[in-house]
């Protein structure tokens, strides 16, 4: 375990985690500001990058446990992430659909931005999320954090227009 919660508890992910994985990353509705569902190999990719991060770091997105049922119903944690010309340190969060709206994001997020400050020593972080992604900047906001700049990211063919949310220590 690397954080717990009121309600959760962060650890990294594994192997095991891919169905759960799956449950997240396959679900249309959670995946839209990634302009679609991810296939079994864009999720293994996505494991496989989370579990280089911790050997890479010591961190990365962790899986979110709910405590009371032991089971993983989304992940967040800490990535390095490039931002224009330079690399920030990001707190990311996805939950599965059926435990949005319940204050799990936030919960993990703020426990994300404690590690950041107080583990990793950092001066600031941030959260970098697409314009159209109106739910995970509330969570910034409620983070503590503000829309300091923004930038243009192409994926899957797509422009994606992201706003960058910091918070300082």
């Amino acid at each position: 375990m690397i954080l717990e919660t009121e309600r959760l508890y962060l650890r990294e992910l594994n192997q095991t985690d891919f169905n759960s994985l799956c449950r997240i990353l396959q679900d249309e509705k959670v995946m839209y500001a990634y302009e679609g569902a991810f296939s079994d190999e864009e999720v293994q990719e996505w494991l496989d990058r989370q579990i280089s991060c911790y050997q890479r770091w010591g961190f990365g997105l962790w899986a979110a446990v709910l405590k009371e049922k032991d089971e993983m119903i989304g992940q967040c944690g800490l990535t390095m992430l490039p931002w224009k010309d330079k690399e920030v340190l990001e707190i990311g969060y996805l939950f599965q659909r059926s435990y949005w709206h319940k204050g799990y994001a936030i919960e993990a997020a703020r426990a994300c931005k404690k590690y950041a400050f107080e583990i990793l020593h950092a001066d600031e972080v941030c959260s970098i999320i697409r314009d159209t992604n109106l739910a995970s900047q509330k969570v910034a906001v409620r983070n503590g954090m503000a829309v300091t700049d923004c930038w243009t990211k192409h994926y899957r063919g797509v422009d994606m227009p992201h706003k960058r949310f910091v918070v300082h220590s």
